[in-house]
C-alpha cells in the first residue's frame, strides 16, 4: 500500500487558520483518490473532505464547508487542506487517506493512511 505522511497540525486560537499537507511515499496509480478524515476524543472518524488526481471531484464536508478548502499538487504529489475560521469544535487528530479510483467520503472505502496530525483550536 501507498504511506502516507501528515503534517502542518499545532495548536491554533479560534479563528485562526493551519494548512495541512499529505505526502504520498511509494507508488500510487494513474487513478488515485485522497481525503481528509479526523476523529475527535470518543467519536467516530469522520470525513472532512476528498479530492482526485484526476478529473474535477474536490470537495468538503457540510460541516466545514465554506471554512476549509481541499486542494492538489499533481507536480508535487500533494494534498493539502487548509483550514481557516478554525473552531474549538474542529480539535481532533486528522489523517490522510487514500485509495485507489475515485473520491469517497466513507472511511471504510480508503485503506492507505497516515498517521495522524493534531489540530487543537483553544477557545
Amino acid at each position: 500500500q501507498v504511506q502516507l505522511v501528515e503534517s502542518g497540525g499545532g495548536l491554533v486560537q479560534a479563528g485562526g487558520s493551519l494548512r495541512l499537507t499529505c505526502v504520498p511515499s511509494g507508488r500510487t496509480l494513474s487513478y488515485y483518490a485522497m481525503g481528509w478524515f479526523r476523529q475527535a476524543p470518543g467519536k467516530e472518524r469522520e470525513f472532512v473532505g476528498a479530492t482526485s488526481w484526476s478529473g474535477g471531484s474536490s470537495y468538503v464536508a457540510d460541516s466545514v464547508k465554506g471554512r476549509f478548502t481541499i486542494s492538489r499538487d499533481s507536480a508535487k504529489n500533494t494534498v493539502y487542506l487548509q483550514m481557516n475560521s478554525l473552531k474549538p469544535e474542529d480539535t481532533a487528530v486528522y489523517y490522510c487517506a487514500g485509495r485507489r479510483g475515485s473520491t469517497s467520503r466513507s472511511k471504510d472505502e480508503y485503506f492507505d493512511w497516515g498517521q495522524g496530525t493534531q489540530v487543537t483550536v483553544s477557545s
